[in-house]
């Protein structure tokens, strides 16, 4: 490896990971500052879910296509062009003035994201040498998993200091820096799969829309209104034509035939089910210390980071045992202890209930998602052939965001029919009764783990070829 190659490869590393750093620490950095938005902009609880949702939403919905866009009109462009997009929104977001004006500038970050994330890894792949390839996106994964990591005590420390503005405020001089930087110092490339899926991301993304919306309106409108009832049915049938397009098209977004493979269904499966009680029960917790407790934004951070913080350390001993046991087990292992855990918070929370309860079962759902995340994208690129497995990892990525997007939809609304905003009381039967539902859908995703074939069995049921895939590997 010359001089000028080494160098090369250092920015590339350096300008990825920062820009990875600052999409990924949008997921969770907006939960510790939902209260303060709440009353300074007088926001519902629906529209608190949007604050989250419309974010994760678009960034599932499009986290193919962004991959597809750079291969397509060039990575180091489109990486560039998603980076202005994201900072553009971060400003609208700190300039909002209502919370509908901070859902849609959310929904624009979640586009940004969407193009800058995949890129991030097919850039970083195309940069660094195949020895070394093993020790960058060692890099890469580590810090997009400390990004969403610190986000919670981040966003507190932010809004604590100075305002929950400066939360997307901080993103904007990063941005302006890091896009022309990026068309300075990285090499342009393009991808083999110059194809746009299209009519396939139409019908996901207004399929998805309209479910997740009619969820997080349910209470408010009434179950079985007009509006609700019609935009179920319209979503659902929009995304079951979204599966037949996929099992149609030449150039697909999604290939259906990956799902004839038992590992990666169920591997799938058991992420949706995870996010769903991950995301759904940090959104409300998240809450809990400011609104029941009373604490700071910075304070309630801090009290979340055992549970957030725990794969940093477990992770790596996790991937170390996931060779000799199997990740399958592991991940059935880290499922029944998030599960477990989040039981456990239910259980004990209450209006007047001391941290110190807190703190083991926050550390057990913590050690499960670390159990669960170490293995879990070997376990899926297992069940693909080696020139599938970007869109084997994006389709992976993108279902575990739709989890996290189902989970604030679906815990929230059991939250506003169960207890709400009017007293301590209220708010905890709510956030309770809400989690137990959260943990009982990670223990079903811990039985459907449980089912995932063994390693040399998942090998011999890898999905026939496919359309050109994207050449990267997460």
């Amino acid at each position: 490896m010359t001089h000028t190659q080494k160098r090369s490869a250092i920015w590339t590393i350096a300008i990825t990971s920062v820009a990875l750093f600052m999409v990924s620490l949008d997921n969770l950095v907006v939960t510790t500052a939902l209260p303060v938005i709440r009353h300074e902009l007088n926001a519902s609880i629906s529209q608190l879910e949007w604050t989250v949702n419309a974010y994760t939403l678009t960034f599932a919905v499009l986290l193919l296509t962004g991959a597809a866009l750079g291969d397509r009109f060039g990575r180091r462009r489109m990486f560039a062009i998603g980076l202005l997009l994201f900072t553009v929104a971060s400003a609208a977001a700190a300039l909002a003035t209502t919370p509908d004006q901070l859902d849609v500038a959310r929904a624009l970050q979640g586009i940004g994201a969407a193009i800058v994330t995949p890129l991030t890894l097919t850039i970083l792949s195309a940069a660094v040498p195949a020895e070394r390839r093993g020790l960058a996106l060692g890099i890469w994964g580590g810090i997009g998993g400390l990004a969403i990591a610190i986000g919670p005590l981040v966003g507190g420390a932010i809004v604590n200091g100075v305002s929950w503005h400066w939360i997307f405020w901080l993103n904007v001089p990063i941005g302006l820096v890091l896009a022309p930087l990026a068309l300075a110092r990285l090499e342009e490339t393009k991808g083999p799969d110059k194809s746009l899926d299209l009519p396939g991301l139409g019908l996901a993304s207004a399929g998805l829309l309209g479910i997740v919306w009619a969820l997080v309106n349910g209470n408010s409108h009434g179950w079985t209104s007009t509006g609700i009832v019609a935009a179920l049915v319209a979503g659902s049938i929009l995304v079951a034509a979204f599966v037949l397009w996929e099992t149609r098209t030449r150039a697909p977004m999604l290939p259906m035939q990956f799902f004839r493979s038992r590992t990666f269904s169920l591997t799938n499966v058991a992420s949706l089910l995870m996010f769903f009680g991950m995301f759904g029960s940090i959104f409300l917790l998240a809450q809990f210390f400011q609104t029941v407790q009373h604490y700071s934004p910075l304070a309630s951070g801090l009290r979340i980071l055992p549970w957030t913080a725990m794969p940093i350390f477990i992770a790596p001993i996790a991937g170390a045992m996931s060779d000799r046991i199997g990740g399958q087990r592991l991940m059935t292992a880290g499922l029944a202890l998030q599960s477990a855990g989040l039981i456990w918070i239910a259980a004990v929370t209450s209006a007047t209930t001391p941290y110190s309860d807190l703190v083991a079962p926050f550390i057990l759902s913590g050690a499960g998602m670390a159990l669960f995340f170490a293995p879990v994208a070997n376990v899926v690129l297992s069940s693909v052939r080696p020139e599938q497995e970007g869109k084997a990892s994006g389709a992976t990525n993108a279902i575990r965001e739709l989890g996290g997007v189902f989970g604030v939809a679906v815990l929230a609304s059991v939250f506003a029919h169960a207890g709400g905003y009017e007293s301590a009381a209220t708010f905890v039967h709510g956030t309770t009764t809400a989690v137990y539902i959260g943990g009982a859908v990670v223990a079903l995703g811990a039985v459907a783990a449980a089912f995932i074939p063994g390693r040399h069995r998942a090998a011999e049921a890898a999905v026939p070829d496919a359309a050109p895939a994207l050449d990267a590997a997460a």
